[in-house]
């Protein structure tokens, strides 16, 4: 009892080749356990008996009839479906790949387009940054250019002021100069031997100042203590000097007390 070997076409076989095949196989594996009854029998009567090389071969082909009686009885259960590969089937199954290929595709491109909206709107933003960065640089440059522009007109200005104050410092000392030699040759002290008459006919010893030093002082008074520039009337004045100041209205009185005079500020 033997199968044959030669392979079955899938799409040829028949309801009656699979029956056939079956009734071969049950009828061989019934054979088959018989012959392990038989088997076991003899195992039985033997006992503890070591077995043979064709006990073992035995076995072998046990274990391989309930592997296929397993796969057969598996295969029986399963219909496979086979189809057929017409133009039809064909188009569909390649229409469904290419929705499913499109849908895959859309979502990509969405994400995509999303990616760039994303990515337009930093770039905006970050343009409009720049051009504002621009307008600040622009404003600074055009600042700095000016400050440093103005800086170097008074830069000229602080130059040209210095020469002249230079020029006017030299100028006021040599009217000073030329002052008071004119002061001196032409308003000397008196005589320091002629004697001042008194109540008490005694000597006076008061040392007198010179019409010069008289005018520096009423103006040093005037310049550094502006709010009050007046002077007290000190003995070392001479006082026709004083009545000539103040006839020429070089000088003033202050106004509730005669023993005090300023300098007329000329300059105001």
């Amino acid at each position: 009892m033997s199968m044959s070997n030669q392979d079955l076409d899938p799409d040829s076989t028949t309801d009656e080749d699979i029956t056939t095949a079956k009734e071969e196989l049950i009828k061989k594996c019934e054979e088959m356990w018989k012959d392990l009854e038989e088997y076991q029998n003899k195992l039985s009567l033997i006992g503890t008996e070591t077995l043979t090389d064709s006990n073992a071969q035995l076995s072998l082909l046990i274990m391989q009839v309930k592997c296929l009686t397993a796969e057969l009885s598996q295969w029986q259960k399963e219909t496979p479906e086979i189809l057929p590969l017409s133009e039809e089937v064909l188009v569909t199954l390649g229409k469904e790949e290419f929705q499913k290929l499109r849908h895959d595709l859309e979502l990509v491109l969405s994400t995509i387009q999303s990616k760039n909206e994303k990515l337009k709107e930093d770039l905006e933003r970050e343009q409009q940054w720049l051009d504002e960065q621009q307008q600040i640089f622009e404003s600074l440059t055009a600042l700095h250019n000016e400050l440093k522009h103005q800086i170097v007109t008074e830069s000229r200005t602080f130059k040209e002021l210095k020469t002249k104050l230079h020029d006017v410092k030299e100028y006021k000392e040599k009217l000073l100069v030329t002052l008071s030699e004119f002061l001196e040759d032409h308003f000397p002290l008196p005589d320091r031997n002629v004697k001042k008459k008194r109540k008490n006919t005694q000597e006076s010893n008061i040392q007198l100042i010179t019409l010069h030093e008289m005018l520096e002082i009423l103006l040093n008074r005037l310049f550094d203590v502006p709010h009050d520039p007046y002077v007290k009337i000190s003995d070392s004045f001479w006082p026709p000097y004083i009545e000539l100041l103040l006839r020429n209205g070089i000088a003033l009185r202050h106004p509730e007390d005669p023993s005090q005079i300023r300098l007329e500020a000329f300059h105001q």
